[in-house]
């Protein structure tokens, strides 16, 4: 094991974290979204639950921002402003509730959260007042918290049927790096050691902006159908492998 590895994670973890991060990158270039559920569904797997949630948070603050950076112009400010006060109200309230719950808690919030993304009823667009997008920005970024990748309900608040596809895909991304953003922060405050992960954190935020690009010049050609069924089982699969962690391996 290489000393400026985290503890308990080797170096065969560290490769496949990073490319599982491109991977991931390369799925949502792709697809459209499920990325991050994938890569949280894995991660799961490898790293401690303690550490999950903050490194897949700043990972996913990296691919977000990233994208944020490069459709700026297209951004929808006045929407991502009121997604964001909703956000730095539900941040507030995570810095308490992250503290609260047991690992165990967390492990089968994840599992469950993940199953009910990918076989639950998909969120709809919805067109929401000014007062219901901060109410929005509040609640998932309390989600994020404990749970993870809520990136497909973020979707559904932030979609407008009178916005184009580059406004929609630039204000996602601007809300989900701000969510992130306040996440990080708020596991900071509860005390988590950034530091003992950020060599990890940038391999897999550097490998995901490869994914990215990748996935937007060559993996157009796959069949979406095939894929997105493949996801499912995938996933469902490693949340079912969290619960048994819970129920019957002490």
């Amino acid at each position: 094991m290489m000393s400026w590895l985290p503890d308990g994670l080797s170096f065969i973890d560290l490769a496949l974290l990073v490319s599982l991060s491109s991977f991931t990158s390369m799925m949502t270039a792709a697809v459209g979204i499920g990325g991050g559920v994938l890569l949280l569904a894995v991660m799961a797997q490898i790293v401690p639950v303690q550490a999950l949630i903050p490194v897949h948070g700043l990972v996913q603050l990296g691919s977000n921002g990233n994208r944020a950076y490069l459709t700026r112009q297209h951004i929808d400010w006045k929407m991502s402003r009121l997604f964001i006060l909703g956000a730095v109200i539900g941040a507030v309230i995570s810095a308490w509730i992250v503290v609260q719950l047991p690992l165990d808690i967390i492990r089968l919030s994840i599992a469950f959260f993940i199953l009910f993304l990918v076989w639950g009823p998909k969120p709809k667009a919805l067109i929401l007042s000014n007062s219901k997008l901060v109410f929005a920005g509040a609640v998932t970024t309390v989600i994020s918290a404990f749970v993870g990748a809520t990136g497909p309900l973020v979707a559904a608040f932030i979609h407008r049927q009178n916005m184009g596809k580059l406004p929609t895909v630039a204000t996602f991304a601007a809300c989900m790096s701000f969510q992130h953003m306040l996440k990080a922060v708020v596991f900071i405050t509860v005390g988590f050691a950034f530091q003992d992960w950020i060599l990890v954190i940038l391999l897999m935020i550097a490998s995901g902006a490869l994914g990215t690009w990748i996935g937007l010049h060559i993996l157009k050609s796959l069949s979406v159908e095939v894929f997105k069924q493949l996801f499912r089982w995938v996933v469902t699969l490693l949340a079912l492998r969290l619960c048994w962690q819970v129920f019957f391996s002490g």
